[in-house]
């Protein structure tokens, strides 16, 4: 073996990877409290350029189609106006969609709430002579009937008001509390933090890149570089394409169920169909969010109507699940039906709503590149095609 500079640098490293592992491996709770503090520490970071990397989709759309450069030579002033006017109505078209889902969505669930509060009080009224009726027409249980009935009556709302005011002492419920409002505030400040480092990275994504890619060939080998710019890019055309195809796929979604809904002249149409399409963004699961909430609202209105909808979501997301999401989504990523489906069910467990979304653009990206590397391994062993067909 010949120990020149090269092979003794791979071996000094992999010595101080070996010790390094066996050092974590010994310290793992100091470990994981220095990766969570990195994490909240760049937290801002991280969340802003998700948002921008999600952004950036919709904005190169307006940028390239709305606001086309003309040809020949474009001034720096007018390029910049350009990227502004992207950026801001790529900000107004996203949160006018949020707001409009708010909007609708929000005032309707107020009154499905407060119905069932008035349902609950006046249920509660009718209740003892509900149970009486009941008594009547089952004589065999009018003994249990009773017994139920004389203990609902018989009830000490004093005690049970003491018991939960105990519970709540004698617990961690506020220490619980406190924990959950500073953990809500401290999201929406990294969030917002987040939002302000997004719009930077958008205004400035060429120079940053630029940057990035001069720093890279400054420190590593040129070939590792060119080829980690190359998957840099498929990635980000697999999640563009990826975005653009669960956007079509949540519209049509959301008209299927407009169109059906109006057909059978079910209560709330529009707003349950422009809710289910925005959940539906969230792939093959979200669009249950969706049904939950609508079937929430229907119940108010008509209780049998409600269970019609719940038959209809069903037959609805298998025709959504089976045909078209494999092959909008599929198609648009360039993945096989059924690796789609693997690479949902297997994002989903691994990191929850989030790993659902990245997942499909991650084994797109995975699946080109092991495709390329087994057609290169394949023409390099000179295997004939007709044992590969």
């Amino acid at each position: 073996m010949n120990l020149n500079r090269d092979t003794m640098k791979k071996i000094m490293g992999l010595i101080a990877f070996a010790i390094l592992l066996y050092v974590g491996l010994q310290n793992t709770r100091m470990v994981s409290s220095v990766l969570r503090y990195l994490a909240g520490l760049t937290a801002p970071f991280l969340i802003g350029g998700c948002i921008a990397f999600i952004l950036n989709v919709p904005m190169r759309f307006f940028e390239k189609k709305i606001f086309m450069q003309k040809k020949g030579k474009v001034s720096t002033r007018m390029r910049k106006m350009q990227r502004i006017f992207s950026l801001l109505l790529t900000l107004v078209v996203v949160l006018g969609v949020i707001s409009i889902v708010l909007f609708m969505v929000a005032p309707e669930l107020y009154k499905s709430f407060a119905a069932i509060g008035r349902e609950m009080t006046s249920f509660s009224k009718r209740l003892p002579q509900i149970l009486e009726d009941a008594g009547e027409r089952l004589p065999m249980f009018a003994d249990e009937i009773e017994k139920f009935k004389d203990d609902l009556l018989n009830v000490d709302w004093k005690e049970v008001g003491q018991m939960a005011k105990d519970f709540l002492q004698n617990s961690n419920f506020l220490s619980s509390t406190v924990d959950i409002a500073t953990s809500v505030v401290s999201g929406v400040a990294n969030t917002i933090i987040g939002l302000v480092f997004a719009i930077y990275i958008l205004l400035q994504k060429e120079n940053l890149g630029r940057q990035f890619r001069r720093l890279f060939y400054a420190i590593f080998p040129e070939k590792h570089v060119d080829r980690f710019l190359e998957v840099c890019d498929l990635t980000s055309a697999s999640f563009n394409s990826f975005l653009s195809g669960q956007c079509l796929e949540a519209f049509i979604l959301g008209m299927m169920f407009f169109i059906s809904m109006s057909l059978l002249k079910m209560p709330y149409a529009l707003v349950v169909a422009l809710l289910i399409g925005v959940t539906a963004l969230i792939p093959i699961f979200g669009a249950f969010i969706g049904c939950i909430v609508g079937a929430f609202l229907i119940l108010i209105a008509s209780p049998m109507q409600a269970l019609w909808f719940i038959v209809l979501f069903l037959v609805l997301q298998q025709v959504e699940g089976n045909v078209i999401y494999p092959r909008v989504v599929g198609g648009s990523v360039g993945l096989p039906s059924i690796w789609v489906l693997v690479a949902v069910t297997l994002g989903g467990s691994i990191a929850g709503v989030l790993g659902i979304l990245f997942a499909i653009p991650v084994v797109s990206v995975v699946y080109t590149l092991l495709r390329e590397y087994v057609r290169g391994r394949i023409h390099e062993r000179g295997i004939a095609d007709k044992k590969i067909q």
